[in-house]
């Protein structure tokens, strides 16, 4: 049988914008203070986002794999309902606006590997669990993503949350890892991994060809990697990931460092 190439595409994608970071007095009275929703303008800026993946990329997504803090799965969703809109309003500005999706479009799933830094230089002491309980509900998660998209078929990689104080380290080769894990997963699928800003900082430096060190990522920013799938006989080889795009278009910055640094 003869081989066929072909090339898969991974979105690597940060979450809208957080409450805790626009409703300082929100922490005090959150039951979750470890876990805040999205703001408005969150909510709207990961639909139009969804929209711009769905009219911009160039290629489709076929599936989603979302970290289990709430912001992400409520961007997740947002993006979805762009993702899978039939006849969408123009003036759509969240799924709200959208009256009917598409849900064979996509397929989600919740995946604790792509889940927030487990040490304190992302969740502070104080807010953090006492008892070290996160205390994430898949079930409730899987229920605010659009009806029909969620696919319950799925194993997740990482069965349960990284240990709490994960090192910076630890947490970056982490993300790395489960990037390929998940892309190795699905390799004749294009993928849209929608995490924290970390995992985004992560993509960009572990995949480019020169040595970055990323200093910001945006709300919703994202980088686009892509690699060459040689098919045969039932299996596959994959090659490199490599950067589609400039990260600086959609909202990533970065500086040149060298390997040392890094």
């Amino acid at each position: 049988m003869e081989s066929t190439k072909s090339h898969q595409n991974v979105v690597v994608m940060r979450h809208g914008d957080r409450a805790d970071n626009f409703e300082p007095m929100w922490v005090s009275s959150a039951a979750r203070p470890w876990d805040p929703h999205l703001v408005s303008d969150g909510l709207i800026r990961a639909f139009s986002t969804g929209r711009k993946l769905r009219t911009q990329l160039g290629f489709p997504i076929h599936r989603v794999f979302v970290s289990p803090f709430l912001r992400c799965i409520q961007t997740a969703s947002e993006v979805v309902y762009a993702l899978c809109a039939i006849n969408e309003d123009p003036n759509a500005m969240s799924s709200k606006d959208v009256v009917s999706i598409d849900a064979s479009r996509v397929k989600v799933s919740v995946e604790y590997g792509l889940c927030e830094m487990m040490n304190r230089h992302a969740i502070k002491l104080d807010i953090a669990p006492k008892d070290g309980d996160f205390g994430f509900n898949i079930a409730e998660a899987e229920a605010l993503l659009p009806d029909g998209t969620v696919d319950n078929s799925v194993k997740r990689v990482y069965e349960e949350l990284p240990e709490w104080e994960e090192t910076v380290s630890d947490t970056r080769s982490r993300y790395e890892w489960i990037i390929k894990a998940l892309a190795d997963k699905y390799p004749s699928e294009n993928l849209l991994l929608v995490t924290h800003g970390e995992a985004v900082g992560v993509a960009v430096s572990a995949f480019m060809k020169e040595d970055v060190c990323v200093t910001e990522v945006m709300y919703c920013a994202y980088t686009e990697l892509r690699r060459p799938i040689v098919s045969e006989n039932g299996s596959f080889t994959a090659g490199e990931f490599e950067i589609l795009s400039s990260p600086a278009q959609s909202g990533i910055s970065y500086i040149p460092t060298t390997s040392t640094d890094k």
